[in-house]
């Protein structure tokens, strides 16, 4: 059974979730249909993802009650001064046919863009809760120094940040500022985008406890309290990526996956502070 993990806000969030980065539109209802069916109830989605309509006509079809669902998108690029925040947040609510979003996040930082203002950015999504129609807001993509700025300048706190971290590159010092502010990491691309499925070390864990390695990387982050929202097409590793609580790792087993972290070396996604791509 999914665990939830509570934010600070006093709102709880399921650990696992269903990921929809490049789900294709015209796929994402049909899809996300089938992470219902397998028991999911998280789902991620953002304004650059171009499916979160799809991702509304699935819970229109779904039968499933509001209230057990939760679901997250994300500001695009283009959009982050504060009119444009606004602007568009109208949009993602209404591609998704909501009257409340559980989590709205800052997609990324855009440090090189914008003058450097993203604290604007953040007020601006922050300020979406004062509407009632977002329960709780976020980052993805915040470096320390991210965080540090604007939780300095704003005094609000975000709940999750969603950074790149899987076996190869724990983004350890990431994560250690989120955890030191009580923010929850949330771990996108948390399989390495594959990279991490060949380990021979992840492999020899996965046979003592008869299952797959990526059940095994999953569940690291699982107990390592990690929100983990694994992206597939196929309904069999839907359902393999969802059974990740009827087993746990050893201490000794969570020490040999930690030290496959190569740092830098190991990161797949680009560097937030250089990362600059506005949709076109």
């Amino acid at each position: 059974m999914v665990t939830g993990i509570s934010l600070h806000d006093g709102t709880t969030i399921p650990q696992l979730g269903f990921g929809t980065y490049l789900v294709p539109p015209e796929e994402t209802a049909d899809i996300v249909g089938e992470a219902f069916d397998v028991g999911y109830r998280h789902i991620d989605t953002a304004q650059m993802y171009g499916n979160e309509e799809g991702v509304g006509r699935a819970i229109a079809t779904s039968g499933l009650a509001r209230d057990d669902l939760y679901i997250t998108s994300k500001l695009n690029n283009g959009n982050h001064r504060p009119d444009d925040v606004r602007r568009t947040f109208d949009e993602t609510m209404a591609k998704l046919g909501l009257e409340q979003l559980d989590l709205f996040l800052i997609h990324w930082p855009l440090p090189t863009l914008y003058d450097g203002d993203y604290v604007s950015t953040w007020k601006a999504v922050a300020g979406l809760v004062d509407g009632g129609r977002l329960r709780s807001v976020g980052v993805s993509n915040f470096e320390p120094a991210h965080l540090d700025r604007i939780i300095e300048e704003t005094g609000i706190v975000p709940v999750v940040n969603q950074i790149e971290a899987h076996p190869y590159f724990a983004n350890n010092a990431a994560r250690e500022a989120s955890l030191r502010h009580g923010v929850v990491v949330e771990a996108w691309s948390p399989l390495g985008q594959g990279a991490a499925l060949n380990d021979r070390a992840i492999s020899k864990i996965a046979e003592a406890h008869g299952k797959s390695v990526s059940q095994v990387i999953l569940r690291w982050h699982v107990q390592r309290g990690d929100i983990v929202f694994p992206k597939t097409m196929s309904r069999d590793r839907m359902a393999e990526n969802f059974a990740l609580f009827d087993f746990s790792l050893t201490d000794e087993e969570m020490r040999v996956i930690d030290a496959l972290d190569r740092g830098e070396q190991g990161r797949v996604g680009p560097h937030p502070d250089v990362f600059d791509y506005i949709p076109g």
